[in-house]
């Protein structure tokens, strides 16, 4: 088993979520959660803090990321 510190929790979740999507798979909390189960991480986070994680990574609703653009004004 690997004991991994929060930041790399982030990143891991980060990455797979990012590897599931590329590759046109599920990439939920639940799916994140059993990918990390698979690969021996610990402590293996809870599917609702995986889901605050993705939300503050901006990686929800199919995003791959925070897109600057999206949160400027417009000026029509």
């Amino acid at each position: 088993m690997r004991h991994e510190t929060e930041s790399a929790i982030v990143e891991i979740i980060t990455m797979v979520r990012l590897e599931l999507y590329n590759k046109g798979e599920h990439c939920g909390a639940k799916v994140i959660r059993e990918e990390m189960r698979e690969l021996d991480i610990e402590p293996l986070p809870s599917v609702s803090k995986i889901n605050r994680i993705l939300s503050a990574e901006c990686l929800t609703n199919g995003r791959t990321g925070y897109y600057p653009e999206d949160y400027m004004e417009s000026h029509v």
